[in-house]
């Protein structure tokens, strides 16, 4: 059921070759997005090392350098670089004794001349050898035994500095829709500075109940106030940052709606709210989507109906919108909402069971997670809902029927193919165990069969033999095939199947399973681990899912970071690649595609991100993104 709705699907079939859905996009208006520093990041590597890494942005001039500055304890500053840095925004400092604080300053440089912009950043006297930033967390009061991990995490600029803070979820249980039990603590958000500053705590109280498929959550700036918000499903007895109480708001008597021998929430007010990102004060409410009658979603008992899914989406192009979505297995519902001067408006509702069931074909289609994107080069963006796409419009846009899967990627995966693609895996194959089809139509591109469930699926380039991403999954008997982006099998590897990450200084990227980075040598065959942040007291989250807080380009040069909690909860260890590199790219937040999939990596069953243009041997330059960023707020934290 493929219906071709907008003219940049003609306009993308008549230039053919000669164009990319990156060309479309350059037709697109300028997005609003996050004014961002230089994030300028140092560790101490090695007994008189340091490695550095800062931001180069999109809206750079390409002929911006750098200087490059270092102050030891009361001394005057010295310049490092000889000339001005044009090449990667990282460097290797050596010979230094850090008994005295090292501190580091670096300036843009433009035909000669240094710009008065400045980012600086201090290693105290004597600070340990190790690859990561550490982030206390707070303990919960009562927690005494610090039962509460710190699991999925997100991050924003949450003060508007120009720097990203980071909002963790935290909880004691973590139980899937299927399974009957009572929790025994509340879900908390938490939100700290990425020195570890505490800034406050939001508790969802027993009606959420605690589990990936219960509590995602939003952490963007949604009104263009320079600072970012943060979304998420409440009830009564959720309590702000502030301190304050969602009461009795439907006057039933009751606040508390917990079924004491299920552990199930299955009746009492559910809300969307978005609280201050500074203060985590509650600003505005509106009624979270029915649930209804319970079986309407898939089943009678409650599991079905309490599958949740949340994204960030620029529905008119320009301004973040919010989307909230219940169910995929049966009726499945999506709403767009705007959140502008402090109140919440309401933009569309997708329902599979109004008008008269006219999308009951996109029933069955959702995944336990979602990508967005401008599939069709309109300029806005879609809700790609597994095998299904919502439209910017919230009409559907194409179903292709393949069904439900637990995984799937959107990016420029075949980057000869006009446009983006899907690669899926499927939980019932009927016929198809995974895919990979045209993002804009839903043609199918290749596809294979499988005898049962394929429980995971990933893309990423890990061989520069092939052009393109290679494509492997694991489940119904299809894990230890590796297929190139034209489906021809390029490999026989079990390979790990969870998340991928750019780690280290080449194009290629690496595999993220559990605390573990490997990198596919394709010369040998084989893995090899570049670490394992277990060595360093760490722990992976989600069971099977084995996923960190989160992976994201959030600090220095274009590389990923990969943030872990400690096996004892107490702290968050955010791991920075300290490979040298010699390619220079802007940050991946600055695309538009990638700083999504970091906004709704949380939801659900967590996906790794992807970049709306293909990163991978043999690309091209990266195109520039058409970006409008708010009024600083307040002096930059450089």
């Amino acid at each position: 059921m493929v219906k071709v709705r907008h003219w940049s699907l003609v306009l993308a079939g008549i230039i053919g070759g000669l164009a990319t859905i990156g060309f479309v996009h350059s037709l697109a208006p300028a997005r609003q997005m996050e004014r961002l520093g230089r994030g300028l990041v140092a560790l101490r590597i090695a007994d008189d090392q340091t490695f550095l890494a800062w931001r180069l942005l999109a809206t750079d001039p390409d002929d911006l350098a750098f200087n490059l500055y270092r102050r030891i304890g009361n001394a005057s500053l010295l310049r490092l670089n000889p000339q001005p840095l044009t090449q990667a925004t990282c460097w290797l400092d050596k010979g230094l004794d850090f008994h005295r604080p090292v501190t580091y300053l670096i300036r843009p440089v433009r035909n000669g001349k240094e710009l008065p912009e400045t980012a600086t950043v201090t290693l105290p006297a004597n600070l340990p050898v190790r690859p990561y930033l550490v982030i206390p967390m707070k303990q919960v009061p009562g927690d005494d035994e610090w039962a509460y991990a710190p699991n999925d995490a997100s991050v924003g600029d949450l003060d508007g500095d120009g720097e990203y803070e980071l909002v963790v979820k935290r909880e004691r249980d973590g139980f899937d829709p299927a399974q009957n039990a009572v929790c025994r603590g509340t879900t908390k958000l938490e939100a700290y500075k990425l020195d570890g500053t505490f800034l406050w705590r939001i508790d969802l109280g027993p009606n959420i109940r605690s589990g990936a498929h219960y509590t995602p959550f939003l952490v963007y700036d949604f009104d263009g106030d320079g600072r970012a918000e943060v979304v998420v499903r409440t009830s009564e007895l959720t309590i702000d940052g502030t301190g304050e109480v969602i009461g009795d708001v439907d006057g039933d008597g009751r606040t508390n709606y917990v079924n004491p021998q299920t552990g199930r929430i299955l009746e009492g007010p559910e809300f969307l709210s978005v609280f201050d990102g500074r203060t985590g004060r509650e600003i505005t409410r509106t009624r979270y989507i029915p649930r209804g009658k319970v079986s309407d979603w898939g089943d009678n008992y409650g599991n079905r109906c309490d599958r949740f899914l949340m994204a960030v989406a620029y529905l008119d192009g320009v301004h973040p919108s919010i989307v909230m979505c219940r169910g995929y297995y049966a009726k499945t519902v999506l709403e767009a909402w705007d959140f502008r001067d402090g109140k919440l408006i309401h933009r569309w509702t997708f329902d599979t069971t109004a008008n008269g069931g006219r999308y009951r074909a996109y029933e069955g289609q959702g995944n336990h997670n979602l990508f967005v994107g401008d599939v069709d080069g309109d300029g806005k963006d879609e809700i790609v809902y597994g095998a299904c796409v919502i439209d910017d419009d919230g009409k559907g846009l194409y179903t292709t029927g393949w069904g439900h899967g637990d995984a799937m990627h959107l990016s420029d995966i075949d980057p000869d193919h006009v446009g983006w693609e899907v690669f899926q895996c499927h939980e019932r194959p009927r016929p198809y165990g995974v895919t990979l089809r045209d993002a804009a139509t839903g043609k199918l591109l290749w596809g294979f069969p499988a005898t049962g469930d394929v429980g995971r699926a990933l893309a990423a380039d890990i061989d520069q033999r092939h052009r393109g991403y290679e494509c492997w999954a694991a489940g119904g008997g299809l894990w230890g095939q590796v297929w190139s982006c034209k489906g021809e099998k390029v490999a026989d590897a079990k390979l790990p199947v969870n998340m991928a990450v750019w780690w280290d200084g080449d194009l290629l990227r690496e595999l993220l399973d559990g605390t573990r980075i490997d990198k596919w040598d394709w010369r040998k065959g084989q893995l090899v681990r570049l670490l394992d942040a277990r060595q360093f007291g760490c722990a992976a989250n989600n069971g099977t899912k084995a996923n960190p807080c989160l992976a994201a380009d959030i600090l220095g040069d274009w590389r990923e970071e990969v943030l872990w909690r400690t096996a004892d909860n107490r702290e968050i260890r955010l791991f920075v690649s300290t490979a040298p590199t010699t390619h220079r790219f802007y940050t991946l937040m600055h695309d538009p595609v990638y700083r999504l999939s970091v906004a709704h990596q949380n939801v659900g069953y967590n996906m790794p991100t992807q970049t709306g243009f293909y990163l991978g041997e043999g690309m091209a330059s990266p195109p520039k993104p058409r970006l409008t960023f708010p009024i600083a707020t307040k002096p930059f934290r450089r």
